[in-house]
């Protein structure tokens, strides 16, 4: 399908009139007819119906004008897909919360030169797909499951590892310690309402409650974050994980505590993925500064899954 008409046409459908969408694409009013004329030939529809006020769209024309929108979307990341040096830096983040959107943001501060695009896509599966498909340069996950491997043309290196601390309402029976141990967890009602199941996230938890016979809860409804916070803050038999660096910002009544857990201290392990072709060379400033930040992973005494990469 030729895209110059698939653009006069959406062109006139949001002018309203061929006369704009003739100026705004810089060509004559004759020239858009004979290109709605081809593009109604060829579908065996028409799509515009003439008023006095200009063009209408017609029931087929209105059908027809989100698939057109859709196929020069494509053309556009398709071009961008060979322009790299033309284009923001796409990457995707878990949560703008989160400690990856912090590493993220110490990029942008060290590089304000390199225009960034963030996005947040949901699982590992959605991120690797998007990288493959050019969608998206580079994702921060945690990887690799064993039963989901990373394809042989997605490459990864681990560049954080995030404490996990136990957060408390202020009349939780453990919120007056300064530290607790893994032991100390066993028997305490630890609520995470935002695990889905067969997500990286919910395979380091499922890893994490195995190892050490601890009790995580999923039940309920995701409110989100603020729901959360109001949930543990008034209920003294719940408790939640959150990772040292994920910001939150809650009200001073609610008495919240951070508390952090050791012997061993569980990490969540945040890794960049990236496709092995990408030539963007904002990639590769990324790159370099993750691996020379101080962010650090596999200390001594930390926990992570047996199935964590190394590197």
């Amino acid at each position: 399908m030729d895209l110059d008409i698939v653009r006069t046409f959406v062109a006139a459908a949001d002018a309203g009139q061929f006369q704009e969408a003739a100026a705004e694409l810089a060509i004559t009013q004759q020239a858009v007819s004979k290109r709605i004329a081809v593009l109604e030939r060829n579908l065996g529809v028409r799509l515009f119906t003439r008023t006095p006020r200009g063009a209408e769209l017609t029931i087929d024309g209105q059908a027809f004008l989100p698939h057109a929108r859709e196929l020069l979307r494509v053309a556009e990341r398709a071009l961008a897909s060979v322009h790299t040096g033309r284009r923001a830096l796409r990457v995707d983040v878990i949560a703008s919360r989160g400690a990856t959107a912090g590493l993220l943001r110490g990029f942008h501060r060290a590089h304000p030169e390199i225009e960034l695009d963030v996005v947040m896509l949901f699982d590992i599966e959605t991120a690797v797909a998007a990288i493959r498909s050019g969608t998206i340069d580079a994702s921060f996950r945690a990887v690799a499951v064993p039963d989901k491997p990373l394809p042989p043309d997605i490459a990864s290196v681990r560049v954080l590892d995030e404490p996990l601390q136990l957060m408390t309402g202020p009349a939780h029976a453990l919120a007056g310690a300064r530290s607790v141990t893994v032991a100390q967890l066993v028997g305490h009602r630890i609520w995470m309402p935002g695990i889905v199941p067969g997500t990286e996230w919910a395979v380091f938890y499922d890893d994490l409650v195995a190892e050490f016979g601890l009790t995580i809860e999923a039940t309920g409804p995701n409110f989100g974050s603020d729901a959360l916070l109001d949930t543990i803050a008034d209920t003294p038999a719940l408790a939640t994980f959150m990772g040292e660096h994920t910001r939150h910002v809650w009200p001073a009544g609610y008495g919240l505590r951070m508390i952090p857990v050791t012997d061993p201290m569980p990490v969540y392990p945040h890794s960049l993925l990236w496709h092995r072709d990408n030539p963007h060379p904002a990639l590769a400033s990324l790159r370099t500064h993750l691996a020379a930040s101080d962010a650090r992973y596999g200390a001594t005494g930390t926990w992570v899954p047996d199935w964590v990469s190394e590197s």
